[in-house]
C-alpha cells in the first residue's frame, strides 16, 4: 500500500515560494499563457492574503489561499469572511489526500486562531467543495439579450445621461456607488483599496480576446464592459459583455442598461445578475433575454454559534437542529436557534429533543438566504422531525431581496 504521508509538509508559504506556486496554478488550470500576467493578478488580489501550501519532498504540489473580507449578510449587517482562493493541486498529486488535507488545516487554523465564523469560495466545477462542508449559497443568471431590444413604454429612463469615463477615472465615480449598494445587498463584499486595484488589472493576455475595459456612469450608477469583435456576412455582429451593472435606483438600472443594448455594431448583450433581476420585466419582450441559472458563491460554517448568531433573521424562530459535521466536529451536536422579532438570534448548545437534522454543508448553502432550507429538504437534505420545524426555519433564513455575488476571487 503505497504511503502518501512521506516526505509531507503542509505550511504557509514565503515569497519564495510564489514563482512555483504560480507555475502550481498555471499546470493545474491546464495553462501555461500569460504567466507574468496572472502573476500579477495573483500578487494583487493576495497582498495580505495567506498562502497554504502542500510540499512533498520540497516541491509545492497544493496550494489554498485566503484573504480575510467583510461580506454583508442579511439585513444589511457585515461580517468577517474567509474568501479563499486560488486551490490548486498538481495534476499528477490528484486522489492523495492533498485537498483535503489543505482544507482541512485551513479550517482548522481559522476555528483555532478565532477568525471569521464563515468561510466563501467561487468553485471551478460544482461537485468539488460540498464534501468539504461548502453550500451553495447564491446563484446567478447569465443573461444573454438581443441588442436594441426595446423596453417596456412605461419604464422610467430618468433625465440623467449615461456618460462613458476613462477607466484612470472610474474607480474614483464608481467606489461610492458600490458601497452604498454593497452595504445593502446580501452576498457583495466590501472592497478596499486592493479589491478596486484588483477590479482595475486589465492586462491584454487576460482579456479572453475582448477589448479593452470600459466603464459608463450616471450619478446613480456605474457599469464597466467589453466588446467582442465579430463580423458576419451580414454586417457586424459584436458582443457587450458586462462586467458588473450597479445602480442604486431604478432609473439609473435602466438608463445603464438601455444605453449598453443600444451601442453600434452590436448584435447581443450579456449581463450577470441575481435570481430576481428585473431584466426580463423591463422588457417589451421579456423572451429578448434569455438567462441561464449557474451556481455563485459557496459558503462554508466554520464555527457554527458565532455564524449563526451574527446574521440577522427574517422572522422569529425557536428550533433545535442537530448537526453533523466531520469536518469540523465542533460543529456538531444539538443546538438551539432563537431569533426574536427584531432579527437577533442567541445560538446555544442543548440537550433537548432535535426539531430538525442536517449538516453543516445545508446551514451553508441556506445562509445568506438565497436557498431555501424548504428545498433541500425536499431533496431529503435536511429530516424534520418537528412539523412545521423546516418551514419556519426557512423563512427566518431568508433575506429580503436574493443575494447577489459580484467579486469573482
Amino acid at each position: 500500500m503505497t504511503d502518501y504521508t512521506a516526505g509531507r509538509e503542509t505550511r504557509v508559504m514565503t515569497e519564495d515560494d510564489h514563482a512555483a506556486h504560480l507555475d502550481l496554478v498555471l499546470t493545474a488550470f491546464l495553462s501555461t499563457d500569460h504567466g507574468e500576467e496572472l502573476r500579477g493578478s495573483m500578487d494583487i488580489q493576495l497582498a495580505d492574503g495567506r498562502r497554504l501550501g502542500e510540499f512533498i519532498d520540497g516541491r509545492l504540489v497544493g496550494s489554498a489561499c485566503a484573504t480575510v473580507r467583510e461580506l454583508t449578510v442579511p439585513d444589511a449587517v457585515g461580517v468577517q469572511a474567509l474568501a479563499v482562493s486560488w486551490v490548486a493541486v498538481a495534476p499528477d498529486q490528484r486522489r492523495r489526500g492533498v485537498l483535503s488535507g489543505l482544507m482541512r488545516r485551513q479550517l482548522n487554523d481559522a476555528h483555532e486562531d478565532g477568525g471569521p465564523a464563515i468561510a466563501a469560495l467561487w468553485a471551478s466545477e460544482a461537485a468539488i467543495y460540498q464534501r468539504f462542508g461548502y453550500g451553495c449559497a447564491t446563484t446567478k443568471v447569465d443573461y444573454r439579450v438581443s441588442a436594441k431590444a426595446a423596453f417596456r413604454p412605461e419604464i422610467d429612463l430618468g433625465d440623467d445621461r449615461v456618460r462613458e469615463v476613462a477607466p484612470e477615472e472610474a474607480v474614483a465615480i464608481a467606489r461610492p456607488l458600490y458601497d452604498a449598494y454593497a452595504a445593502q445587498r446580501t452576498g457583495c463584499w466590501r472592497r478596499t483599496d486592493r479589491d478596486w486595484r484588483y477590479r482595475a488589472y486589465d492586462p491584454a493576455g487576460l482579456r479572453a480576446g475582448r477589448t479593452a475595459q470600459r466603464w459608463a456612469v450616471h450619478p446613480d450608477g456605474f457599469a464597466s464592459f467589453r466588446a467582442k469583435h465579430n463580423w458576419t456576412e451580414r454586417g457586424p455582429d459584436y458582443t457587450i459583455s458586462v462586467n458588473e451593472l450597479i445602480a442604486t435606483t431604478p432609473a439609473a438600472h435602466a438608463a445603464l442598461l438601455r444605453y449598453l443594448l443600444d451601442m453600434d455594431l452590436s448584435g447581443w448583450l450579456t449581463v450577470s445578475g441575481a435570481t430576481d433581476d428585473p431584466m426580463p420585466v423591463l422588457l417589451h419582450n421579456s423572451r429578448a433575454a434569455i438567462g441561464t441559472p449557474t451556481d455563485a458563491l459557496y459558503i462554508r460554517v466554520i464555527d457554527l454559534d458565532r455564524a449563526l448568531a451574527q446574521r440577522r433573521y427574517h422572522a422569529p424562530v425557536d428550533v433545535v437542529i442537530e448537526v453533523a459535521d466531520a469536518l469540523c466536529p465542533w460543529n456538531e451536536g444539538r443546538w438551539r436557534l432563537s431569533a426574536d422579532e427584531k432579527g437577533g438570534a442567541v445560538v446555544s448548545r442543548t440537550n433537548d429533543p432535535a426539531d430538525l437534522a442536517t449538516r453543516g454543508t445545508e446551514l451553508g448553502a441556506a445562509y445568506l438566504g438565497g436557498t431555501r432550507l424548504t428545498t433541500l429538504a425536499d431533496a431529503g437534505l435536511v429530516t424534520e422531525h418537528t412539523p412545521g420545524a423546516v418551514a419556519a426555519l426557512s423563512a427566518a433564513l431568508l433575506s429580503q431581496r436574493a443575494p447577489r455575488t459580484l467579486d469573482v476571487f
